[in-house]
């Protein structure tokens, strides 16, 4: 299995847009942070985590030329504001491109590109097939996903995923015992992590730890990051042996 961060930052993404905080003008290409995503190769297919706004960028830096699925985590729009250039998959895979999701974001991803669903679309519309997520485990061409319900805000979820022993969580706040439960044993496990400060919606650095030495992984990277966490070279000086900050283009395989 190959994972690939295709990107790593928050929905600002960094650097931010005007600001000229230390680590928005880094020179370290490593704390240049897209909006988060990742792709998960195995058994000769590849499944994508998340399409952003930078999913084009994404796609063209890293040269990836087909792809399977995309799984969507929760319906912000740094987490599914690309789907529009599947068309380009469209086109050189010659099929719709299939997009995993809960009925709840699936209706806000027909409200956000309304014109791909139309009776009669404009011709060259990216094509889609919904796939209907719940929380149980599914199928992606015979590759088994388990879904992970976290908390987000208040009564609203996002969807981690855990393939094999490789699992994914981005923008959760809190995960109850019982998700835990499905954690356990994965030997690389990636965690959102945004600052160092408390925040309402996701974890902080501080809990992002704990939460990785409860759950004891072999390894284990921190991903949506923003600009108010540090610089890479800081905050990796701060990190226990095995949790490392991801960054853009890393790669792993195991």
């Amino acid at each position: 299995m190959k994972i690939t961060f295709l990107g790593t930052g928050t929905s600002q993404g960094v650097p931010v847009i005007a600001c000229d905080c230390m680590v928005c003008k880094s020179v370290d290409l490593r704390d240049n942070r897209l909006r988060s995503s990742i792709s998960i190769e195995s058994d000769n297919q590849r499944i994508i985590v998340d399409c952003g706004p930078d999913f084009r960028q994404q796609m063209l830096r890293e040269q990836i030329r087909s792809i399977d699925a995309i799984l969507i985590t929760h319906g912000h729009k740094d987490h599914l504001g690309g789907l529009d250039d599947v068309r380009a998959f469209n086109y050189i895979n010659r099929r719709p491109a299939d997009v995993y999701a809960t009925p709840s974001v699936q209706r806000i991803v027909k409200m956000e590109f309304s014109y791909v669903f139309e009776k009669d679309p404009y011709p060259g519309v990216p094509e889609i097939n919904m796939h209907t997520i719940r929380n149980k485990p599914f199928l992606v061409n015979g590759q088994m996903i388990i879904p992970i319900k976290a908390r987000h805000f208040n009564n609203n979820f996002v969807f981690g995923f855990r393939v094999d022993d490789f699992t994914y969580i981005t923008d959760a706040v809190e995960i109850s015992e019982r998700e835990k439960k499905k954690i356990r044993g994965s030997k690389i496990l990636v965690l959102n992590a945004l600052r160092k400060q408390k925040h309402y919606s996701h974890f902080n650095l501080a809990e992002a730890i704990a939460l990785m030495t409860e759950l004891n992984p072999e390894q284990g990277f921190l991903t949506h990051i923003s600009h108010q966490m540090g610089t890479y070279e800081e905050v990796s000086r701060e990190l226990p042996e095995n949790i490392k900050l991801a960054h853009d283009g890393l790669t792993i395989t195991f």
